[in-house]
């Protein structure tokens, strides 16, 4: 029975990376494997932190032991926090990268903690390239990566990112699961009565925190398309804004949609994902720039169709014309597929494909995928 490690956020931290961390150490204990995780203590330092707040208020407690030791910005725990892998002693350490602010914390601790224990060390890598610009973010990142020895990514494109970098060493695409940790779709009456909105109405969802490279404003112009504004649809933008709204709001304005777009301004707890996903006709994801997306996943959980613009790897995991769109970055090209989704009246059909396609996207698939990865390494460097 192998024993896994898992260096990422983790309850009380909210977002993406920490549903991930959590899912992934379940899938493992489930699989028959030990897990646990190795928590921040200090994840960002509050003034750096773009958003209102960085926990979960809910209470809920991770699925498996919970460590919080590391500290970003304080070299002392690193050391600590080696110390304590090494007494542990795991089969495999897997490390959850997805920007440059965290390769000294973790490049060091990896590297520390393999001089003593006999583990592999995996870096499951969400983003190779910051979405936003990050001084010294090519050697950060390379420092990162060269601590590992080997790689989980899901999708080609980070793959390709890595490969860029110059770092060799053995890699496996698994895609992003899909989540089960939203709870069960709800009728639309039932989200419409909890979101207070109107029942029989048409809605599209753009999910998630608000950052440039979300591409918000291109959905925004595509809302203004003479195409869209017939069907008399309306955009819900469920999410916190990590940067200036007034953009948003005054764009909005000049559009003339104020009345056809609402905000929520606030990250959007766990319990109340289902509401979101179960009242969207279809999910949109106009991205200028991505790798893979868990928002792509709850909408797979949630039986939902997308649409994704062709950046990264979202053309790998939406089938264009079967469980949604792909279409370019553009408000056009998007406000034809809402023309075309509506007027064809999609989302029945759309929606079943999304069922049938969900089996592709398991956490048993990425348990699987990590195992045999973990016992290739094995193999090649004789751990």
């Amino acid at each position: 029975m192998s024993d896994y490690l898992l260096i990422g956020p983790a309850s009380p931290y909210r977002g993406g990376i920490a549903n991930f961390n959590e899912a992934l150490a379940g899938a493992f204990v489930k699989s028959g494997c030990k897990a646990r995780i190795l928590n921040f203590k200090v994840q960002y330092p509050s003034f750096l932190f773009p958003g209102k707040s960085q926990y979960d208020c809910t209470g809920q407690l991770p699925p498996v032991e919970t460590d919080r030791m590391i500290s970003s910005v304080n070299p002392a725990s690193w050391y600590r926090s080696a110390a304590h892998i090494s007494g542990i002693s795991p089969d495999c350490i897997i490390v959850h990268y997805w920007m440059p602010f965290f390769s000294p914390a973790f490049g060091k601790i990896v590297r520390l903690a393999a001089k003593k224990c006999n583990a592999v060390v995996i870096g499951l890598i969400h983003n190779v390239n910051p979405h936003d610009r990050f001084p010294f973010a090519v050697p950060l990142t390379r420092y990162f990566l060269s601590s590992c020895n080997g790689f989980v990514v899901m999708s080609g494109s980070v793959k390709k990112d890595i490969e860029k970098l110059g770092v060799k060493r053995p890699a496996a695409i698994i895609p992003h699961p899909v989540y089960d940790i939203f709870g069960k779709p709800v009728s639309k009456k039932e989200s419409a009565g909890f979101l207070g909105l109107q029942e029989g109405s048409r809605y599209i969802l753009f999910f998630g925190i608000i950052r440039r490279y979300k591409g918000l404003d291109l959905l925004l112009q595509a809302m203004a398309d003479k195409r869209v504004e017939d069907l008399d649809v309306k955009l819900i933008v469920a999410g916190e804004f990590y940067e200036d709204e007034r953009y948003y709001r005054e764009l909005t304005k000049k559009l003339n949609i104020t009345g056809r777009v609402l905000f929520t301004k606030r990250f959007i707890p766990s319990e109340h994902v289902k509401y979101y996903f179960s009242m969207a006709d279809m999910v949109v994801q106009p991205y200028r720039s991505a790798t893979q997306s868990g928002v792509t996943q709850i909408a797979y959980q949630f039986g939902r169709p997308m649409l994704v613009t062709r950046v990264g790897g979202l053309d790998e995991i939406v089938s264009h014309g079967k469980s949604g769109y792909v279409t370019d970055p553009e408000p056009a090209q998007i406000a034809a597929s809402i023309h075309d989704f509506y007027v064809n009246s999609r989302e029945k059909t759309f929606s079943k494909n999304v069922e049938q396609e969900r089996s592709r996207f398991s956490w048993e698939a990425m348990v699987n995928g990590i195992n045999r990865l973990s016992g290739e390494i094995r193999k090649i460097s004789g751990k």
